[in-house]
């Protein structure tokens, strides 16, 4: 089948010069007669755009203009069209986050690379976490904890010296950010099947929020956190620099620096 693109980007300088070469070389088409999105930017804005338009079930291509582009592919003018229809499918599912604030307000959203639980003002957060009804951890004194997908774990809960998790391991990473009590606590992985209840244990002294990749709810008392298998990302990788082979090359990283 002949790839029909439809093209979305940012409006950075770098991301409109790639733009206008890519409108030079294709026909764009409507998003409709679409079955490949060509999306050109940074990872921020490669998030945005899945979380607006999976529901169309299309294929993703990421064109990297930002800096490091981990979900992205790097820009080749040469070989673009190469690149394209050699690239290979990766299928990636988020994490479902649901929220009950101080007000009992509910708010739902997904997130693609991790949920942060983050302290909302000078005092840490005091906060509970269970799994599946069994306690992970009863009191955790901290700036926050997150839970991270396989696709995400290279992104903020490799900075805050989370486990690198491999995007078959059907496993979420849970990295506590900067502990207080128990100071030597590392965090855990669970299974992508776990459902995980996190309790602001002191909301009135110790407010957080939750957070959705870039999508804050502010004043959180409880969150669930899952994973959805019920939507999938289509992202397409070129030959020589997967998903997979990105993420190696991230545990590999973090094997030498460790030794």
């Amino acid at each position: 089948m002949k790839d029909k693109i439809y093209l979305v980007y940012d409006k950075t300088k770098s991301s409109l010069k790639i733009k206008n070469i890519l409108t030079r070389k294709i026909k764009i088409t409507t998003l409709k007669k679409s079955n490949i999105i060509v999306v050109v930017g940074g990872d921020g804005f490669m998030l945005q755009t899945l979380k607006k338009l999976y529901k169309f079930n299309k294929l993703f291509y990421g064109v990297n203009s930002g800096n490091y582009g981990f979900l992205m592919n790097k820009f080749s003018n040469k070989n673009f069209f190469k690149n394209l229809k050699t690239s290979h499918s990766v299928k990636i599912h988020p994490l479902k986050m649901s929220v009950k604030t101080k007000n009992d307000q509910i708010k739902e959203t997904i997130a693609i690379n991790e949920v942060s639980i983050l302290r909302q003002s000078k005092q840490a957060s005091s906060i509970s976490i269970t799994s599946n009804k069994k306690n992970i951890i009863k009191n955790l004194i901290s700036d926050g904890v997150l839970v991270s997908t396989p696709a995400g774990s290279t992104a903020y809960n490799l900075s805050v010296h989370g486990p690198i998790l491999n995007l078959d391991s059907n496993k979420l990473a849970v990295t506590p950010i900067s502990p207080f009590r128990p100071r030597r606590w590392r965090g855990i992985t669970l299974s992508d099947k776990s459902k995980i209840i996190i309790k602001n244990l002191d909301c009135n002294k110790r407010p957080i929020s939750s957070v959705a990749d870039n999508f804050e709810v502010r004043n959180a008392k409880i969150i669930i956190i899952k994973s959805n298998k019920k939507i999938v990302f289509n992202l397409l990788y070129n030959n020589n620099n997967t998903l997979y082979k990105k993420i190696k090359i991230e545990q590999v990283r973090k094997e030498t620096s460790n030794n």
